[in-house]
């Protein structure tokens, strides 16, 4: 996705209206963070996107089921990658793995690849939808990382001490990644955002035997 603060965006916006491009994800999120810019998030509709990409209103809801959807692409591509990077992890204990797995994942993650939503949130006008569609993501990805911790301890679905080590460690790998997005010209490698953001809390869910369940944090 193009930083439509870039030069190259700033020349396409000046492109007619509804002149065909190649239909993409891709596209069709540049087109709308042209639009945002232009005229705020909420007065930006489906259809003026699919028109300055040069696309139908049917195939926008091809890639996304709606705006909102828009603010995360790349990191919603690297997060599909999650339940692989679980499974593929090596550590000491799972909460170890959950660990590796997040700074795999971050090391994937396309360096050029930095979410609009938060580097432009204020500019757009995205406001309450950008907290409510991260909310949405950050409850899927914790249900993911839950599940694991206790499929690889062998406890049972839902215990407590999964629950709150999946919470604080995607709360920390969120926080680096607000950080890294909002770092400009002063930005590090996403992966050793996370790397660092990670340590304190593993490392304080392994010392306090994950709340009384050590057989999760091991040592």
């Amino acid at each position: 996705m193009i930083d439509p603060m870039s030069d190259e965006t700033t020349s396409r916006s000046a492109r007619p209206s509804g002149r065909p491009r190649r239909s993409s994800a891709d596209v069709l999120a540049d087109a709308a963070a042209e639009l945002f810019l232009e005229q705020g998030w909420s007065r930006t509709t489906v259809d003026q996107i699919a028109q300055r990409a040069g696309v139908s209103r049917g195939t926008f809801f091809n890639y996304f089921e709606s705006k909102a959807d828009m603010f995360w692409l790349d990191l919603d591509a690297t997060a599909l990658g999650l339940g692989e990077a679980l499974r593929a992890s090596s550590g000491t204990s799972p909460v170890r793995r959950v660990e590796a797995a997040l700074v795999q994942l971050a090391a994937e993650h396309p360096a050029d690849r930095v979410p609009w939503a938060l580097t432009q949130s204020d500019a757009m006008g995205l406001g309450d939808d950008l907290v409510a569609s991260a909310a949405v993501r950050l409850v899927r990805i914790r249900a993911t990382v839950a599940s694991f911790l206790c499929e690889a301890a062998g406890a049972p679905r839902g215990e407590a001490g999964a629950e709150v080590a999946a919470s604080a460690l995607l709360a920390a790998a969120a926080t680096a990644v607000v950080t890294w997005a909002r770092a400009g010209v002063r930005r590090r490698p996403l992966d050793q955002e996370v790397a660092e953001a990670l340590a304190p809390v593993t490392d304080g869910l392994v010392a306090d035997g994950l709340a009384g369940a050590g057989h999760l944090a091991g040592g």
